[in-house]
Parts: structure tokens; sequence; C-alpha cells
């Protein structure tokens, strides 16, 4: 195989089961061929049979119709043979699915693991619209702000002129600078502060003042100690103390803390190949490649994947690395309705008929895009959904896993763990380091050819410096202690213990009365706030009073969906949850914030208590 002849990625790189035969996709009985309603190959939808777009059906090579059955179909036709002629919905079908028990995943010595495994559903996520009273308010704010930056403006041009810059122009975008120097430097005090304390549990904020209205900062010398709510410490490996600071801490000494060059040059060292043989293993693939910033990941390693004339399917939400790398990539981008599998499919049916823009040639890859865990929204990617139109429609799947990784599953790997879904089906994997496993980093697993050909082709491995090891040594300490390989149930133990702080937040908010987005299994609890004046005031409120979160608002979001963003981590207690949702609901109690209309449940008592199946899972060593 040539990885340097500006080859863009064949289907047999990703799936082993196709070859290339003279601009064919070839199964493995050798049968190629092109699509009954409109000559599209195989190389663009990888079908290992042929589909008819027009009505949905499939035909063998013989042109003998093959149907479309689904496990969901056939139970319902069970079902209705036995006397039931009412419609089950998935999440019913789901429910009659019995528990099963399977060994994708493999222990320290190769050796299958089984575990048990029930299939589930993301329907439990709710997304309340804003109001139109709400939206007018926001929009009025926003104007306000407008306005009276332009009047300052005009009263006041030295604050708006560039200091130091005589005899060029100007250096930033027009509305670009306006927006920074008008809206956000009014509240630039509660985002970029000082921290002194590693983002555990606690964090220690850096008191500052400002004497000339956000331009510049003083420190005082004060320290702010608060419950942190606002950094991905999901599991609490974010430590000064205990088994992975100490194997960083023993990194440090026998290889110090820089490699100083990229991998493919002197950079590749044996705790690389130990930290990605780890990694393949724990999210159940062939093989698996680091990168040293997470960021990177994705910007760095799509365009290595996609070029122009792919097809790519993206969710509206995905993060910016991922459109990044996109845009760079050259492909062509259609954009779906976040996690609405309506929208996907009338995206792919209408990409995979019509082909390249101009010429209708069919398309070199055809691929869906989306993330685990969204981390503006809350909200879990419906993967059993996008698995069965991934099949149908012979695409390929790039998930990127990096809020979801370690954070959601009962075994704590990812989105795939969370539905009980085969690891080979997504083609793809991708994840981050950052979040779960308290370093820095990232990761693409998948097939060993796809590897092999990034290790090859991806600017990451080339051009990026190496993983350092105080990095990986963390990363593989935390990981071994998820997958129980230390010798102890704690990893276990913490992934169960944040999906019930999870559960346990949101619906405290939720029976407040505040319009919560998202999973209930999701870490990341966004509160709809709206308006920017709202936003600043509840971030300000919850540092005073010992907590701090995050606050978010536009351009990181639509103008109408400003919110608070709430992380919840494995090392918080009953007592620091409790203390941060007292506070919320003083502070909803004082602004008008507390704007859901879902039925209220103020007199059911939310028990914070693990239940029995928890204790069980928690006491199990894998």
């Amino acid at each position: 195989m040539d990885y340097n002849s500006g080859f863009c990625g064949s289907d047999c790189v990703i799936n082993r089961n196709r070859t290339l035969v003279n601009g064919y996709c070839k199964s493995p009985k050798g049968q190629n061929g092109t699509s009954k309603a409109s000559g599209v190959s195989n190389l663009q939808t990888g079908f290992n049979h042929h589909y008819d777009l027009t009505n949905g059906h499939s035909f063998g090579p013989n042109g003998r119709a093959l149907g479309t059955r689904s496990p969901k179909n056939a139970i319902q036709k069970r079902l209705q043979k036995n006397g039931s002629k009412k419609k089950t919905s998935l999440t019913e079908v789901q429910h009659l699915v019995p528990v099963t028990y399977d060994s994708f995943y493999k222990d320290e010595n190769g050796k299958p693991i089984p575990r048990k495994r029930k299939p589930k559903s993301s329907v439990n996520e709710s997304f309340e619209q804003c109001s139109l009273l709400d939206a007018l308010y926001t929009y009025l704010c926003y104007s306000f702000l407008v306005i009276v930056g332009y009047v300052n403006d005009l009263l006041r041009p030295r604050d708006s002129t560039e200091k130091f810059r005589s005899g060029y122009t100007t250096l930033y975008a027009s509305f670009e600078s306006f927006y920074t120097r008008h809206v956000y430097r009014r509240v630039r005090n509660l985002w970029n502060i000082p921290v002194a304390s590693v983002p555990g549990e606690y964090i220690t904020l850096v008191d500052r003042v400002t004497q000339d209205n956000g331009w510049t900062f003083e420190f005082t010398g004060k320290f702010n100690e608060c419950i942190n709510l606002g950094s991905y410490n999901y599991l609490g490996f974010a430590e000064n103390s205990g088994a992975c600071s100490q194997a960083a801490i023993l990194a440090c000494k026998q290889n110090g803390i820089a490699t100083c060059v990229s991998r493919l040059e002197l950079g590749t060292a044996a705790y690389h190949h130990e930290l990605e043989q780890l990694v393949a293993r724990f999210v159940g693939t062939e093989d698996a490649i680091t990168c040293g910033m997470g960021f990177a990941t994705n910007t760095l390693n799509i365009p290595s994947i996609l070029c122009k004339g792919c097809l790519v399917i993206s969710d509206e939400k995905n993060h910016a690395s991922i459109i990044l790398g996109l845009r760079l990539s050259g492909a062509t981008i259609r954009v779906f309705k976040h996690n609405n599998m309506i929208s996907l499919e009338k995206r792919l049916r209408e990409g995979i008929i019509n082909g390249q823009p101009r010429t209708h040639l069919p398309w070199k890859k055809v691929f869906i895009v989306c993330e685990g865990v969204y981390s503006m929204e809350g909200s879990i990617a419906r993967l059993p959904e996008i698995i069965e139109l991934k099949k149908k429609y012979g695409a390929y799947i790039y998930l990127d896993e990096a809020h979801s990784i370690g954070a959601i599953g009962e075994n704590g790997r990812g989105a795939v763990d969370y539905f009980g879904l085969n690891p080979s089906d997504i083609d793809i994997l991708m994840g981050t380091f950052t979040k779960s496993f308290g370093s820095a980093g990232g990761y693409i697993a998948g097939s060993y050819e796809l590897i092999e050909m990034l290790r090859h082709r991806s600017h990451a491995n080339y051009y990026g410096t190496a993983m350092a090891s105080p990095i990986a040594r963390q990363i593989i300490a935390s990981m071994k202690i998820i997958m129980g390989e230390d010798g102890t149930d704690d990893g276990i133990k913490r992934v169960s213990r944040l999906k019930h702080n999870s559960r346990y937040f949101r619906q405290k908010l939720m029976q407040m009365g505040f319009i919560v987005y998202g999973n209930e299994d999701s870490p990341v609890v966004p509160v709809a706030l709206y308006m920017p004046s709202k936003i600043t005031y509840v971030i300000s409120e919850m540092i005073k009073r010992g907590v701090a979160t995050v606050g978010v608002g536009f351009p990181a979001t639509p103008l109408v969906q400003g919110r608070a963003r709430f992380c919840i981590s494995a090392s918080h207690t009953k007592e620091m949850l409790d203390k941060a949702l007292g506070i919320m609901d003083e502070i909803g109690n004082h602004i008008w914030i507390k704007g859901s209309k879902l039925p209220l449940k103020s007199t059911e008592e939310i028990v914070y208590e693990v239940s029995d199946a928890e204790e069980d899972l928690a006491n199990e060593v894998d």
C-alpha cells in the first residue's frame, strides 16, 4: 500500500472486508457492481450488496430482493403474530431484548472479557425551547449593548482605536474588535480567572480587581476556594496525590518532561507503544494512535482520512475541532439537525442519490460524524439508530468520544459501552485524555490498516511533538484503574459514582423548575439562562458563595441559548452538590430563571443512596 501517492484512504483502509478492484469495491466473495438506482459504485457507498435508494429495498448480486428486516422489525412481526396489532416503539422493543453477554474487550493477556450488557435508549433527554418572552428580552439586551457600544465609540474614540499602530492598518476585524471591547470586556472578570490549585473537587481562584472597566487587572493577593463545577475532571483523576500522580512523578525522574521531537523522528518511546496498545484494548479496537493535543487529534487527523470528493454528514452541534478538521480536508459537508435521525437519513439519501456537485460522480467515501456526549448540550448521540443508518446506506462513522470516554457506560468505556454496542460497528473512534483521565492529548482507534495509514500520513504524527512521558504515565495509570487492572475496584466505583452524581444533580435542578438540557446520564449539565446579564449575575453570585462554574453565551452558543454549564465529577460528595443546589435555588428565586414548563414533581423525593444494582456493579472487579 502506497501511503505517499496522494491516496485519500479507500474503503479497504477502514474495512478489511472490501478491497478495491479497478475502481470498484470488491466484496469477500468477489462480487462487484453498481447501485441499481443511479449507478453509485461500491467505492462510494461501501455496500456489500446493492440498494435501490428509490424505495429502500436491497438487492443481491443476482437482483433478488433481500428485504430490509432488522431486529426491531423481527420483534414487531413476532408481536403481531402473537395477536398484538399495536406498533411497538423502538424504546419498547429495546426493553424486550434480553440481557446478553459479549466479549468485545480483552484483558492484558489478550483473553476476552465477558461483560453484561442490556441495550439502552437515549430518549431520556430534555430540550425545552426558549419562550418568546425570553427571546425578546435577550435580543433587547444584546441590542442595548450594541447601541451603547457605538455611542461609546463616538464619544470616546480612544477606546476604539488600537495603540502603537501608527502607519498600520487595523489588526483586528471590526465587529470582532467591537464585540470584544463592548460586550466581552464588561464581563471579563468572570472568565479566564487564574487558578492556584489542581482542578479537583475544590479549586482555588486567584482574586483580582480592575480599575479601568476590564481593560487590565491587578491581583489582590487573596484566594477564593470554591467547589469545582467547571472542570472536566469527570472521574476525579486530576489529583496531586495518589497512584496516578506518583506514576507521573516517577516518569519525570526517568524520562524527563519533554521529548523535543516528533514521533516519526526520534520521539517514539516504549511508553507510546504501551499506551496505544492499552487504548486499543480499552475501546475494543485492533489498534490506536495517540496525539499530544486533544484539539489537534481531530484537526490534524481528519484531513488524512478525508479529501475532496468525500461526503460528510455532520451534526450541527459538533465541536469546533471537528469543524476545522473537516474544512481543512476539502470534503463536502452537509449538516443535519442535532441528534435528529430523520434529518440524518434525509441528508444521506440526498447526498448518495445526487452524487458530487456538478459532475454527479459517486462519492469516494460517505462519513457520518458525531460526538458521544455533546459538551454544550449535555446530550448523548443516538448511536444505535446511527449505526442502523450506517449499515442501510453503507456510510462510515467517525465518533468523537472526548466527553464520553471514561464518563459514561457501565464500564466507563464511552458511548459504545453505554448502549452495549459492538465497537467494530464504529469505523473510527476518537477521544481525548484531557477529561476523564486527568491528562492531555488524544487518540484515534480503529483497524490495523487505518492506524498504519495515519502513522504515515497524519500531520499530528509527522510534525507534532511526541507526548511526554509524565503525560503518558498519567493516562496509563488512570486507564488501568478504570479497567480494574490495578487490582482494585476503585475505577468501577468512580464510574458508578459519577453516574449517580450526574443524575442526582440534574433531577434536583429540574425539580426546582430550572430548564436543564441534555441526557440524564450525561456529566455535563447545562442550565438555560438566555440573557447575558443573567449569565454574568449567576456566575458571579456562585463564585462569591464558593461554587465555581462556567457561563456560556454568544458566539459559543446561539444568541438566545446562553447558559450556565455544570460539570459533575466522581469526586463530588452529596454535601458539595447540595450546597451548589441550594445556592442555585436562592439565585433562581431572586431572578427569573426558573422557567421550565415541564410538569414539576416537587413532592417526589430524590434519593441519593446508590441502588442495589449499582452497589453490585461497584463491588465487581473486572
